[in-house]
């Protein structure tokens, strides 16, 4: 069945071609039925390859696809070639499967937009990029799907190129899709330049690119605390902060959020966020002969966690509330790695693609019935008015909050657990803290949106979805009530199947690691029940809050209104890096490279030597009398002087 692979990969980008160069004749349905099937069939196919591998014993399980030779080059020899093993086919299958679901709720969401065809064409273009990422044998092939990704979020964001945005609180009003774009753009380059520069610094170490061979040289020959593993792996990490929206280069990601409501189910919840997670976890052996740049990724990981949840609980854009809450579960998955639990980080991008995907186009379906209004305090009451919606939301908001036996209850708190048995207590109570805050935004947005009085004007009239729009609701809600089983862990009579499913990938990483201290049950009991204790208190209070004491949220924010204002505008890192990065570069292109060097030295050289020339032409006409004979005089002249000098030599 591995032979297969070429088509997994192969059938988005067909799909891609037919809709970009023949789909503006097509109609609505076809384009979709087109972009759809593309992906639907090649996740059937990932399917059968996983029960194909599952027949196959463990050391078996893992094949190298070689499609062409790629690039030969002196030394430097890379072919095309995919990995077939236990985590990359667990990705392929999150990737086309609720890729697939996405694109069919698509169907409906974009019904009567001009660009239906190509909105079809550049989704079909997303999976194809990013599983070119997660299939890669390859760090140059893995960098093609990465790059690719960026591109197709460019296109995706900026979909509806003139639309203005609220940016919340940071140059509102002013900007458009466009402008965030381009941001999304710049800051992933950033990160890119740190993962190119690890690519150089890999060859220049091992002489090659290929996963296979880097890792085993690496496990071989590599002292633990190497330097320039350590590099290496930061600058990787640096990537992989980029796509994955983490400090310092978080900013772009809720920005993002102007784009359709599809393209941020799709960029948050199945394909773009989750690749640096993936490439961290796919370097696991790297990382772990460097623990100090573990130790970065777990800090930045459980910073962001915290972070982006305290940025969430003062939003009013309910697509900006999930963007922050994907910021901060994305913290959750590099603490994770950080700590050593490389298939509980995994386990969490599963898990946060089933909800994730659901809470978006849930709130895609809200959106769409109330008129593109995304302001939650407009909102209230929709609960009777879109009963399907409300209800699939709700059991993600329970996931999401780390309620048993929901999902994200069981990959969470797993994180959570190795954080602790790691011996990282630190971790664990910022971690569980998070957890909390979590809960508390995610059930105010639950809230605001579907329970309450009405607050929305009489010219509104909400209503549920079609069909095409709610079932991919209801399949995503069924896997975000399941989805955790497959990771119930040993202390409550599971087999942790994920782990040991993915326990290959990582035994050679796991062989360099400290075992760290272990706890027994009744400590992992009694962190399971705080961890739920505190899901339940902040939904507690969310609702208690927001539904029955409204004026005392007012009342909260009129005492805390320094920290709200702190909250709102994202700790003002916009503002500073306008500050600091954005202004000094466009003032020094205007005044420096523009004025000073462009103008004043390239078009001064260029003028002035026009000017020179003017000067010089002025003076031969002066002798251009237009007279034979005065021409015929200085013609003898001249040979008089040659003949003088010739002469006195």
């Amino acid at each position: 069945m591995h032979e297969y692979i070429s088509y997994i990969v192969l059938l988005p980008f067909i799909g891609f071609l037919i809709n970009g160069i023949f789909g503006k004749k097509f109609s609505e349905k076809f384009s979709g039925i087109i972009g759809s099937s593309a992906v639907g069939i090649t996740f059937a196919i990932a399917v059968m390859i996983f029960f194909e591998m599952l027949k196959l014993p463990v050391e078996e399980r893992s094949h190298i696809v070689t499609i062409f030779s790629w690039i030969a080059a002196g030394s430097l020899s890379i072919n095309a070639a995919y990995q077939v093993d236990q985590l990359s086919i667990l990705m392929t299958l999150i990737v086309t499967g609720v890729g697939f679901l996405i694109h069919v709720y698509s169907i409906g969401y974009m019904h009567g937009d001009k660009g239906f065809w190509r909105f079809f064409a550049y989704l079909n273009l997303f999976i194809f990029m990013m599983l070119n990422l997660v299939l890669a044998d390859n760090f140059l092939l893995m960098f093609l799907g990465w790059e690719g990704v960026g591109l197709c979020s460019y296109l995706l964001i900026g979909f509806w190129h003139d639309k203005k945005f609220d940016t919340g609180g940071y140059k509102t009003g002013e900007a458009t899709t466009s402008d965030a774009a381009k941001k999304a753009f710049v800051v992933n380059r950033i990160g890119d330049f740190g993962f190119l520069i690890a690519m150089f610094l890999i060859f220049n170490l091992f002489g090659t690119l290929a996963f296979e061979d880097v890792f085993s040289r690496a496990s071989a020959i590599i002292p633990i605390g190497d330097t320039t593993m350590f590099w290496i792996t930061l600058l990787l990490f640096l990537g992989a902060t980029g796509k994955s929206a983490q400090i310092p280069l978080f900013v772009w990601l809720p920005d993002a959020m102007a784009g359709p409501t599809p393209v941020s189910a799709l960029i948050h919840a199945a394909t773009m966020v989750t690749a640096g997670v993936y490439m961290v976890a796919r370097c696991s052996v790297l990382y772990a002969l460097a623990p100090a740049s573990m130790e970065i990724v777990a800090i930045v990981g459980i910073a962001t966690a915290f972070f982006a949840a305290t940025m969430g609980l003062v939003q009013n854009d309910i697509k900006k509330i999930l963007a922050y809450s994907t910021i901060s579960q994305l913290g959750y998955m590099f603490l994770g790695l950080g700590v050593g639990a490389f298939a509980a980080g995994i386990f969490h991008v599963m898990t946060h693609a089933f909800f994730k995907a659901l809470l978006f186009l849930g709130a895609g379906a809200v959106i769409h019935a109330m008129h593109d209004e995304q302001d939650i305090q407009k909102m209230g009451g929709l609960k009777s008015k879109m009963p399907a919606t409300y209800k699939t939301f709700f059991i993600a908001a329970l996931a999401i909050a780390g309620i048993p036996p929901l999902s994200g209850f069981f990959s969470k708190d797993e994180i959570l657990w190795k954080a602790f048995s790691d011996g990282s207590v630190v971790y664990f109570i910022i971690g569980w803290i998070t957890a909390g805050l979590t809960a508390f935004y995610m059930f105010r947005l639950v809230s605001l949106t579907f329970e309450g009085k009405e607050r929305w004007s009489h010219d509104k009239h909400p209503h549920e979805a079609p069909k095409v729009m709610t079932v991919p609701l209801i399949i995503l809600a069924v896997l975000s009530v399941v989805g955790g089983f497959v990771g119930i862990p040993h202390a409550l009579g599971g087999g942790n199947a994920i782990e040991q499913w993915l326990e290959p990938i990582f035994k050679r990483a796991n062989l360099h690691l400290a075992t760290g201290h272990h706890s027994g049950l009744t400590t992992e009991y009694l962190l399971m029940i705080l961890s739920v204790f505190v899901g339940v208190a902040g939904i507690y209070f969310a609702r208690k809050l927001y539904l029955q004491n409204p004026e005392l949220v007012e009342r909260l924010t009129t005492s805390f209104r320094n920290i709200h204002k702190l909250l709102w505008n994202k700790y003002f890192v916009d503002e500073i890096y306008d500050a600091t990065v954005v202004t000094p570069i466009v003032k020094g292109s205007d005044k420096l490279l523009w004025k000073g060097f462009d103008v004043g030295i390239i078009d001064g050289i260029v003028n002035g030597s026009a000017k020179l020339t003017a000067w010089i032409s002025s003076w031969m006409r002066k002798i251009q009398f237009g007279a034979v004979q005065n021409y015929a005089m200085v013609f003898v002249l001249g040979i008089i002087i040659i003949l003088g000098i010739l002469i006195l030599k």
